[in-house]
């Protein structure tokens, strides 16, 4: 197995566990100092603090994710994946499920370069209270 798709799925393992506890800090050492986080219909965010504040504010919503993927190809330093995000509330009375496409660029064993495409409507529109 190439080494950046070991990168990659130790990544997303780490991820899993990680978000309940709210330990961004687990994730700092998949990252380059200089590595870009970038959700496409945002701005990029630059650097391993940065990015793993970022993390951090998003763990704060607390509950579960999942992340189911659909498929997964690595070339040399790149890494695609389809796959979909499943986001549950603390509650555990929602969730919301978000097909993505990511590009991660792996070097000497750490992502320096990610990029989600995604539908921010697609993901807004489940953030509405339901009555």
């Amino acid at each position: 197995m190439a080494p950046s798709l070991e990168t990659v799925q130790e990544f997303i393992a780490t991820f899993m566990e990680a978000w309940p506890q709210g330990d961004a800090a687990k994730l700092g050492s998949f990252f380059s100092e200089d590595a870009v986080y970038h959700n496409m219909p945002m701005e990029p965010i630059r650097g391993r603090e940065a990015i793993l504040a970022t993390f951090t504010e998003f763990m704060a919503m607390g509950g579960q994710v999942g992340v189911e993927i659909v498929h997964i190809v690595a070339d040399g330093a790149i890494v695609m994946t389809e796959r979909v995000d499943h986001f549950t509330g603390a509650g555990a009375e929602t969730t919301i499920s978000l097909p993505m496409m990511g590009i991660i660029e792996v070097h000497d064993r750490v992502i320096t370069a990610w990029r989600d495409y995604f539908d921010l409507g697609q993901f807004t529109s489940q953030l509405v209270a339901k009555p």
